[in-house]
């Protein structure tokens, strides 16, 4: 906890006061103390009513006496990492045999985030179904060693799937996570302040008056994580969260997703989808690049580590410069887009090294080194 108290005395220092802001619900969360919960939920609506303007220096004074008290609570919640699912060599094809899922191993724990990328149509939502029990497998099988006896009822109870396309609700926002809550066994205040604090988490307050039809795509998507959260499931299976997210609430989402996968106060494995491979690439454990049906490339594979440095280059400067900044030690790739340049012996620094000496005008470098970029 003294760890984590820091890290967002740090940010709170260097004006990363929503980062700051949403760490501090979770570590009251993770005290267990309803009062402290409450007082960071007062913080929470603080920062949201100033946000748009300086923030006061009464904000800072209760963010710190907050802190200060969590800071000496002793966790009453202890976070253990646990063996949730592993799938052997899963496989599904459907009947009209246009499409196979070829067989695919994988293993999640709580505290996991496993992102799995790929174009539309090569198998990531296939994949997620099976993985939730929504499909039934051709060959292979799925082990839950926290349950019993795993039938349809238990698997349903022990994981949540958040599709692409969020199911219609009706009534207002806040209302369906006050019922959500409850037949979740959360009554009484605690119902009140678990909603709060779940529409504070997750941005939700400015529209928890406001129907499905007054809100967008991307906050129905939040809306349905903070129900799915309410329910405490071990493991959160989202199909394309990020779809109907703007580019800078995804790697919000991510961030904060990976937050709660650590939580200890309910840690849980995540499983995603997505095309956004960098975003996903920075926050999760593993990542699958799925495509025709087959898992092409798993990061940590030493087998497929990469035999040459590979990095991604926007310039306005044409090809005959860049090939005589690489001077041979190179080979040079354009799709209209971006560059790619792949070299044996030069590392990423060492060829951003040589554009920035020539003079070469960037506006995007990335390594895809070791990612799966590189394999599309």
């Amino acid at each position: 906890m003294h760890t984590r108290i820091a890290e967002i005395q740090s940010y709170l220092r260097h004006n990363d006061h929503s980062l700051a802001v949403r760490r501090i619900l979770d570590a009251s969360l993770d005290t267990a103390d309803g009062a402290l919960l409450q007082e960071a939920i007062r913080v929470s609506q603080s920062y949201r009513q100033y946000k748009q303007g300086e923030l006061p220096a009464s904000f800072f004074e209760s963010a710190q006496q907050l802190l200060n008290k969590i800071n000496t609570v002793t966790e009453r919640f202890a976070y253990q990492s646990t063996r949730l699912v592993t799938a052997r060599d899963i496989s599904k094809t459907y009947g009209s045999g246009n499409f196979s899922l070829q067989p695919i191993s994988i293993q999640i724990n709580t505290g996991d985030v496993l992102g799995v990328v790929g174009e539309n149509g090569n198998g990531k939502t296939t994949l997620l179904r099976c993985m939730a029990g929504q499909l039934a497998l051709d060959g292979g099988n799925l082990e839950f060693p926290l349950l019993e006896h795993p039938d349809h009822y238990d698997i349903k109870h022990h994981l949540a799937f958040i599709p692409q396309r969020i199911p219609r609700w009706y009534g207002l926002l806040k209302d369906n996570l006050h019922f959500a809550a409850a037949i979740s066994g959360i009554t009484g205040e605690e119902n009140r302040i678990m909603v709060d604090f779940m529409l504070e988490r997750l941005d939700l307050t400015p529209y928890a008056h406001l129907t499905w039809t007054q809100i967008s795509s991307g906050y129905r998507t939040r809306f349905e994580i903070a129900r799915i959260l309410l329910q405490k499931p071990r493991l959160l299976i989202l199909d394309e969260p990020l779809a109907n997210l703007d580019i800078n609430a995804q790697q919000s989402i991510l961030t904060d997703l990976r937050f709660m996968a650590k939580s200890v106060h309910n840690p849980m494995g995540i499983l995603l989808s997505s095309q956004q491979l960098h975003e996903v690439e920075k926050i999760a454990d593993t990542v699958l690049l799925i495509k025709n049906g087959s898992c092409l490339f798993r990061t940590g594979e030493q087998e497929k580590t990469a035999a040459a440095f590979v990095i991604e280059l926007e310039t306005t400067a044409n090809r005959e410069a860049l090939l005589n900044i690489l001077n041979g030690n190179g080979e040079l790739q354009f799709n209209g887009g971006f560059y790619t340049i792949t070299s044996k012996e030069l590392q990423a620094q060492q060829i951003l090294t040589k554009l920035v000496t020539g003079n070469i005008p960037i506006t995007y470098f990335r390594d895809i080194t070791h990612s799966t970029k590189r394999f599309i």
